[in-house]
């Protein structure tokens, strides 16, 4: 399984914004039913995408900043930035097939 990295305010820019690739943001908190549920899914994707998409995990109660940065009013909010631009954004726990289609979407 590849590595998901949790970042935070202070994290966010250097491993989000100024990334060399692509990176999906799992905007979330862990009281959020939803969140856990997307929570594998987020995984599986860190696995299949290793190498060309980083994948991070922002928890919107201890990182307020990023989220309201970015406009996320709901989670779970799944964001591809790309450039520090999001590309692609999901909203709700999805599976891992319309995960990937935005995903391919924002890195084609």
């Amino acid at each position: 399984m590849a590595d998901v990295l949790q970042v935070t305010d202070d994290t966010f820019a250097a491993e989000v914004e100024q990334s060399e690739v692509p990176v999906l943001v799992d905007f979330w908190a862990p009281w959020c039913g939803p969140c856990r549920m997307v929570a594998p899914v987020v995984e599986a994707i860190a696995g299949k995408y290793a190498g060309k998409l980083k994948v991070v995990k922002l928890n919107v109660d201890e990182a307020p900043a990023s989220a309201t940065k970015f406009g996320i009013r709901s989670i779970p909010t799944l964001a591809v930035l790309k450039g520090g631009t999001v590309q692609e954004q999901i909203i709700g726990a999805v599976g891992e097939d319309a995960l990937s289609e935005a995903i391919d979407k924002a890195l084609a």
